[in-house]
C-alpha cells in the first residue's frame, strides 16, 4: 500500500489517500475542506484513480470536502450508517466556514471491507466519539486508521452529541486486543502503535472505563 498524508483544516485533520501501486486504484480518508485541490493533484501526479471517500465519522472535520471531492472524482461517500446523518444534514459545532451536505452510498459496517486492488481493509465500528465511528484495519500493511477513536496517549472526545464515555471506554478495550507493533494513524496528532499505548489501553480494558 502507497499512504499519502496531510494536516488540513482548522483542525488539523490527518486526511489520507491510500493506493494500490499496481491497480493504481486509491481511496481518500477523512476529506476535510479543504482538501479537493490536495487529493486531486496527488492523484493526477501519479494517475490514480480515487474508487472512494471515506469518513471514519461525520464529524464536518472529516467530512466536509466529501461533496466536492465526489462531484470532481465520481467517487462514492462512505460511513458507517448511524454517522449518515451528520453528512446529509450537518450541524458543524464550532465550524468556521458552511459544510456542504453529502450523500453516502456506501454502508461501512462492522465486520464489513474495503477492497482497492489487491488492498483490503477491515471495518470495525468503535462508538464514543459518535454512534457511527470506525477503525479502518489494514491487517497485511501493518496499519490501523482510528478516527477519533484513538489518539497517541488518548481518545476523541465524548461531550459531543453522539458521544458516550461507556461506549469509547469499550471501543478503546477492543483496540487493547490488537498486536503491539500495529501502526496507528488518528484523525488528530501524531502516529503511535498499539504498543505504545499499552499500559494505559490494558488498563481501560481492565477496569472497563475511561481513565480519570
Amino acid at each position: 500500500m502507497e499512504r499519502l498524508h496531510a494536516v488540513i483544516g482548522p483542525l488539523k485533520t490527518n486526511v489520507h489517500i491510500l493506493a494500490d501501486p499496481a491497480t493504481h486504484e486509491a481511496i481518500a480518508v477523512d476529506t476535510a475542506i479543504p482538501s479537493v485541490a490536495w487529493v486531486a493533484g496527488a492523484l493526477a501526479e501519479r494517475g490514480w484513480t480515487l474508487k472512494l471517500i471515506v469518513s471514519t465519522h461525520g464529524h464536518w472535520d472529516h467530512s466536509g470536502d466529501n461533496a466536492a471531492l465526489s462531484a470532481h472524482t465520481g467517487a462514492p461517500i462512505a460511513v458507517h450508517p448511524l454517522d449518515s446523518h451528520y453528512l446529509t444534514d450537518p450541524k458543524p459545532l464550532f465550524a468556521p466556514f458552511p459544510i456542504p451536505p453529502s450523500v453516502p452510498a456506501v454502508e461501512l459496517a462492522e465486520g464489513g471491507e474495503i477492497r482497492f486492488g489487491s488492498i483490503r481493509l477491515s471495518v470495525l465500528h468503535t462508538p464514543g466519539h459518535t454512534e457511527g465511528s470506525v477503525c479502518l484495519l489494514a491487517a497485511d500493511d501493518g496499519l490501523l486508521f482510528s478516527g477519533d477513536t484513538l489518539f497517541t496517549q488518548g481518545w476523541g472526545r465524548v461531550d459531543l452529541p453522539g458521544g458516550s464515555a461507556e461506549a469509547m471506554a469499550s471501543s478503546l478495550a477492543r483496540l487493547a486486543g490488537l498486536d503491539d507493533a500495529l501502526g496507528v494513524f488518528p484523525g488528530h496528532g501524531t502516529a503511535t502503535t498499539i504498543g505504545r499505548e499499552r499500559r494505559w489501553l490494558d488498563r481501560v480494558a481492565r477496569e472497563g472505563r475511561l481513565p480519570l
